[in-house]
């Protein structure tokens, strides 16, 4: 899955085991699977999230931050 719509995925996740949560615990009838299936679903979020925040923790260090950086790596390559 691409990186961008990856992190898309987890938040959306997230977000839906949050609203499951917070629809049975406010609810008169509190129905204990869907507490479990809102807890599951966020933990699933959680997990997918950060494991993708330590695959592309190192990513901003490839890319230069002006033109000038750019310049710099590629004259240090010629070398």
């Amino acid at each position: 899955m691409n990186k961008k719509y990856g992190q898309i995925f987890n938040t959306a996740l997230i977000v839906i085991g949050g609203g499951i949560l917070i629809y049975t615990i406010s609810g008169e009838d509190k129905n204990r699977y869907l507490q479990i299936l809102g807890l599951v679903v966020i933990m699933f979020g959680l997990y997918r999230a950060t494991n993708h925040w330590v695959e592309t923790k190192d990513d901003h260090k490839d890319e230069p931050e002006n033109e000038n950086d750019a310049d710099n790596i590629d004259k240090t390559r010629q070398e």
